[in-house]
């Protein structure tokens, strides 16, 4: 899998894709991970890349001249499936299209800053927006961070135990269970005695208890039309 992010600040980028499961899975080559500084292609001697929006609001706006050169030197090169703009309208970033993105083989990933991109530039050279949360950050390369990150760890290998994906938040549409390690009584907080049981059948009931009852409390939302049909699958 490769993933292009453009930006003009691309070092914010460094840290986040440098270490942990990303950086380990670019080791491993399980993906490749480019950052590409939209500035290359900015115009005049000072490489400008943005300028004055129209309509006389308040912000800079990236232009979109820069971009189309960047995206179109990329897919002179090989053939990208989508071209992803990180905007707080797009659809929100659910662990679904994370799950279906880690299927994908190439994906650009374009950053904003300033006051936005120009809207002609989404209207002509993205295919899909996507959000990470109603609010607004300085730019789109966190937030890059954040989708890339979520993508990388879903590739087979990039975990040393692959099967740990599956149990996470939101794969099968509720939060995951509460998880605890050694000591198993820690100034007398102790953890629940089904989870030293070692009886595998006891744990996984009380595991699906505890997801359930969790997104009640705390996400009931994400139950929707479908807690009648959890409550069924832990009863069974």
């Amino acid at each position: 899998m490769r993933i292009d992010i453009l930006t003009v600040v691309p070092e914010l980028l460094d840290s986040p894709l440098s270490h942990s499961i990303v950086g380990r899975a670019i080791k491993k080559g399980l993906v490749e991970i480019h950052v590409h500084n939209i500035r290359k292609y900015g115009l005049g001697p000072r490489a400008t890349v943005d300028d004055y929006c129209y309509g006389g609001d308040a912000g800079m706006v990236m232009m979109i001249e820069p971009v189309e050169k960047m995206i179109d030197e990329l897919k002179a090169e090989r053939e990208y499936d989508d071209v992803i703009y990180m905007s707080p309208d797009g659809e929100r970033l659910t662990q679904r299209i994370s799950n279906e993105l880690s299927l994908k083989e190439n994906l650009i990933l374009l950053c904003g800053h300033y006051k936005g991109i120009d809207h002609r530039i989404r209207e002509h050279l993205v295919t899909r927006e996507i959000s990470v949360g109603d609010y607004v950050v300085s730019g789109g390369e966190i937030p890059a961070a954040l989708l890339a990150d979520s993508i990388v760890r879903l590739i087979p290998g990039a975990l040393s135990d692959e099967t740990s994906a599956l149990s996470d938040s939101f794969q099968d549409g509720l939060l995951s269970p509460p998880v605890y390690t050694r000591p198993a009584d820690y100034k007398g907080w102790k953890v629940p005695e089904v989870l030293l049981s070692g009886n595998p059948k006891l744990i996984r009931e009380w595991q699906d208890e505890q997801a359930l009852e969790r997104t009640r409390l705390l996400r009931p939302e994400l139950l929707g039309d479908t807690g009648g049909k959890h409550d069924q699958a832990i009863v069974k």
